[in-house]
C-alpha cells in the first residue's frame, strides 16, 4: 500500500450480520436471564443517540479519554514508534486525527487501518481521512473481531487502540480471549493502546447512564426497535423502563430494560413468542470499571507488557499502553 489509497477488505457482509443478529435475539430472548449483546444498538439511530449521549454533562468518559489523547498523545507515539495506526471498533474515527497527527510528527506515518463492523459507516470515514492526509495509505476492514483479528494486515510497526472502554463491555473470561486473540495476531514490535473506565463512586458512574435527560434511555429502548425493524418483531418500548445498576461484585454498571407489565412480545421472522413478567429485566449492556493493578494484571496474563499508564492518578479514565512478552 503505498500513496493515498484506500483499500477495503469484507470479512463481514450483510447477511453474515443479519445472521448473527438472529442467533444473538433468539439465544438472548430464550435464555434465563434474558439478554441482548450491546452491538445491536447501533443502527443509524442508535448511532445519533449514542453521539448526543457522549455532548450529555453527565458522561464523563468520552471527555476524559479525549482529554488523556490531547495531552499523551505525542508520547503515545514516541514510545510506540510505530508508522501504522490500527483502529479496532473505529467508528467515526473522530479521536483518530490526535493519534494520527502525533504518529506523522513522530516519525513517518505510512497506514492507517481502521476495523469495524459497518461497511458503509467505515468507507465514509475512511474516505474523508484520505482527504485530510496526503499520502496515507487507508486499509479499511469490515468484521467482527471476536473472529477476523488475524484478518487485520500485518503492515510496519503497528500501534493497535483499542479506545472508549469498549472492552468493558466485555465479561472477564471474553476480554481474556479477546486480549489472547489480539496478542497472537500482533507482532513483537507491535503496541496495544487500551482505553478504559476507572471504578470511582457509584452515583458518578450511575449518573453517566442514566441522564437526567433521558437520552440514554431512548438509545436503551433503540434495541427494541432494531428487533423490530430488522425481525418483524413487535416489541412496545415505552413499556419498558430504563434501569443502570452499578453490580459492585463484578464492578460494573449494567443498563436493563425492565418491563412494566405483563407482554406478550412475536419476532416473526424467528417465530419466536416470548412473555415478559412484570418487573422482568432484559439485560443490555454491562460496561466493566478498572483499576490499573488489576487492569495490568489482566493484559501479563493475556502475555502483555505495560509500558505506560495515564490517567491513574485522577481515577477517571486510564490510558495503557502495552506491548506482546514475545
Amino acid at each position: 500500500m503505498t500513496g493515498s489509497a484506500l483499500t477495503v477488505d469484507v470479512f463481514l457482509t450483510a447477511a453474515q450480520l443479519r445472521t448473527a443478529l438472529e442467533g444473538d435475539v433468539l439465544r438472548g430472548l430464550t435464555s434465563e436471564p434474558k439478554s441482548i449483546p450491546p452491538l445491536w444498538f447501533y443502527d443509524e439511530a442508535g448511532s445519533r443517540l449514542f453521539e448526543d449521549i457522549t455532548r450529555l454533562p453527565e458522561y464523563y468518559p468520552t471527555r476524559a479519554e479525549r482529554r488523556l489523547l490531547t495531552q499523551h498523545a505525542g508520547e503515545i507515539a514516541r514510545l510506540a514508534h510505530a508508522d501504522t495506526l490500527v483502529e479496532l471498533g473505529a467508528g467515526a474515527c473522530d479521536k483518530t486525527r490526535l493519534l494520527l497527527n502525533a504518529m506523522r510528527s513522530s516519525g513517518p506515518l505510512v497506514h492507517y487501518i481502521p476495523f469495524d463492523v459497518s461497511d458503509e459507516f467505515l468507507r465514509k470515514a475512511a474516505t474523508d481521512l484520505l482527504d485530510e492526509y496526503a499520502g496515507l495509505s487507508v486499509h479499511a476492514v469490515v468484521g467482527d473481531f471476536h473472529q477476523h483479528l488475524s484478518r487485520i494486515p500485518v503492515a510496519g510497526r503497528r500501534l493497535v487502540a483499542f479506545l472508549g472502554g469498549t472492552i468493558g463491555n466485555l465479561t472477564p473470561a471474553e476480554r481474556q480471549r479477546f486480549l489472547f486473540d489480539l496478542n497472537c495476531s500482533m507482532a513483537r514490535h507491535d503496541h496495544l493502546l487500551l482505553g478504559v473506565d476507572q471504578v470511582k463512586d457509584r452515583d458518578t458512574i450511575v449518573a453517566a447512564y442514566d441522564d437526567s435527560a433521558g437520552v440514554t434511555a431512548a438509545f436503551n429502548r433503540n434495541v427494541l426497535h432494531v428487533i423490530n425493524n430488522e425481525l418483524g418483531a413487535n416489541f412496545s418500548p415505552d413499556l419498558f423502563e430504563h434501569v443502570a445498576l452499578w453490580n459492585e461484585a463484578d464492578q460494573w454498571i449494567e443498563m436493563r430494560l425492565r418491563s412494566t407489565r405483563h407482554q406478550a412480545v412475536h419476532v416473526a421472522e424467528l417465530d419466536l413468542d416470548v412473555e415478559f413478567a412484570p418487573g422482568e429485566d432484559l439485560l443490555t449492556e454491562i460496561s466493566a470499571k478498572f483499576v490499573p493493578a488489576q487492569l495490568e494484571s489482566e493484559l501479563l496474563a493475556s502475555d502483555f507488557v505495560v509500558d505506560a499508564m495515564w490517567g491513574a492518578a485522577e481515577g477517571e479514565f486510564l490510558l495503557v499502553l502495552a506491548h506482546p512478552y514475545c
